[in-house]
């Protein structure tokens, strides 16, 4: 039976990949300032870890991406059955899934057959929009509420027949201080050697597939550009193997930890990038990059079900494609080395992209500077209307 005192909710939250965990950390935060006595059980990282978070399992189990290594099935069905069980044993007021579909869909389903009850909030729509649009329809069965964090997103629920969708904006809107580069900063930018930053994603698939790209990347770039330093961000669940694929690397760069990362992003003069959430980060900080990604073969045989001409967020969130991007065969060391090499070196493309990035900062503060709150606001509200 659900508590009656709703002054002291207990919520369930899951996250699945390092993204989510932040996510969850400022939303955990939120909640505990609108409802003091609230608790909370779930999966989570570091991040949600912080904000007194007991995970059921590591994060580092679950984090995949697309179609998993057929060697990892079983214990991510495993964790999905572990994850779902929790839950309905714990009879939560509220369970709060956090973007990796993957995973957070499949635990929402089981628990909306076994107690379609409790209410199920997903934070952070899937890209519906982007690839797959028949799941916008599907997850009206087992979400109530999603809720959305880039300003075009409730449009495309409505139009695909998805579930409900409120644009709480992105809790990357509450780091903007942190990534916000001060006068000094701004002038180590422009200094000499310049910082260029390398985020090959936080997946254990992208490392593998990008690293080996990116790493001939910054050996032709040094050859195109002269003499730069690099500094690449790794989370703790791909370090090592992040570290075995830099022993083939020419150029060493620094490996710089999650705490430190956004003190890279205010000194960086341009960026080498999986496409993903660091896009975002990327553009809200007003560094240049190039964008890469690679899939499964299997994955690329399914492209044409993607709905969009790109898959880079800044270049989506603005509607124009002005970030450049390379995917699958076109990520080549040569492609992303020329791209790049302007950014480095300075000129027109630089400043393009700098001022396409003012527009999309303008358009993410649209919902306005306390997302999380937001969001936590809605939670509590379907707990009351329960």
């Amino acid at each position: 039976m659900s508590r009656v005192a709703k002054d002291e909710p207990h919520i369930f939250l899951v996250a699945g990949e390092v993204s989510g965990d932040v996510i969850g950390a400022l939303l955990m935060r939120a909640l505990r300032a609108a409802r003091p006595q609230v608790s909370f059980a779930g999966v989570g990282g570091d991040a949600m870890a912080r904000e007194g978070l007991a995970s059921l399992f590591p994060l580092s189990d679950i984090a995949v991406m697309g179609l998993a290594p057929l060697r990892r099935l079983p214990q991510l069905r495993a964790r999905i059955v572990r994850a779902a069980q929790a839950i309905v044993d714990a009879a939560p007021d509220c369970l709060v899934i956090i973007d990796a579909p993957d995973f957070t869909h499949r635990v929402a389903r089981r628990v909306r057959r076994a107690r379609p009850d409790i209410p199920i909030i997903d934070y952070v729509s899937p890209t519906v929009w982007a690839w797959r649009p028949g799941r916008a329809r599907a997850m009206r069965a087992y979400v109530d509420l999603v809720l959305a964090v880039l300003p075009f997103e409730p449009a495309a629920h409505e139009r695909l027949g998805g579930p409900p969708c409120a644009y709480v904006g992105h809790p990357l809107v509450e780091y903007l201080d942190r990534l916000t580069p001060d006068a000094g900063e701004q002038a180590a930018r422009d200094a000499k050697p310049p910082l260029l930053l390398v985020l090959p994603g936080s997946r254990h698939a992208e490392v593998a597939r990008l690293m080996p790209v990116f790493g001939e990347t910054i050996a032709l770039l040094s050859w195109l550009c002269g003499p730069f330093d690099v500094a690449l961000p790794v989370v703790p669940h791909v370090e090592q193997e992040v570290r075995a694929h830099l022993r083939s690397w020419p150029i060493q760069p620094r490996l710089v930890a999650q705490d430190e990362k956004f003190a890279a992003f205010r000194r960086a003069r341009a960026a080498l990038v999986a496409s993903g959430a660091a896009t975002l980060e990327l553009a809200l900080a007003g560094v240049p990059m190039a964008v890469a990604y690679k899939v499964s073969p299997m994955e690329a045989l399914l492209k044409f079900l993607v709905t969009v001409d790109s898959i880079v967020l800044p270049n989506l969130v603005l509607g124009e494609k002005f970030v450049p991007e390379f995917l699958q065969q076109e990520a080549t060391p040569q492609a992303l080395a020329a791209s790049l090499a302007p950014l480095v070196t300075g000129s027109g493309a630089r400043e393009a992209q700098r001022a396409g990035f003012a527009q999309v900062r303008a358009r993410i503060l649209s919902a306005g500077a306390h997302p999380s709150a937001c969001a936590a606001a809605h939670v509590l509200d379907a707990i009351s209307r329960r």
